[in-house]
């Protein structure tokens, strides 16, 4: 009989998932909750206004999958998981860095908001908290 793994529990290959437990826990809800919300929010606008601003909302496509990633990376947990996590966490960071300078230097070329404009500020620059608190959650668990 296969025996079925919880959700959050610890990978065999070692050591417990990130997300197992307390703000780890915490972190994949959030993360969780980004994913659907990037996720509808490009599927809308790609669907009905890709024209008006295609990098844009390229853009907000790929921050669901990077939060769909890092939240896959938490749940699994041991080695690869902690490292997909991280290196998810890792491209968000750089992301949301080099997409919110740029969207500010250069309003013109992001005639509408990504998730990462402006730092996040359009979701309350959670996506420039998170990737920074996630890598310091995984560095202090390893």
């Amino acid at each position: 009989m296969r025996e079925e793994r919880v959700l959050g529990a610890p990978a065999e290959s070692g050591g417990g998932a990130p997300g197992a437990s307390g703000p780890g826990r915490v972190l994949v809800a959030v993360y969780g909750t980004f994913a659907l919300a990037a996720g509808a929010r490009a599927a809308m606008q790609i669907g009905t206004r890709f024209g008006e601003a295609p990098v844009a909302y390229l853009l907000s496509a790929v921050a669901a999958a990077v939060y769909v990633v890092a939240t896959v990376g938490l749940v699994r947990g041991g080695a690869r998981g902690r490292w997909t996590a991280m290196a998810a966490m890792t491209v968000e960071l750089v992301g949301v860095l080099v997409v919110g300078t740029l969207s500010l230097a250069d309003p013109a070329a992001f005639p509408d908001e990504t998730v990462w404009s402006a730092y996040g500020r359009g979701y309350v620059f959670v996506p420039l908290v998170l990737p920074v608190l996630g890598l310091l959650l995984l560095r202090k668990r390893r």
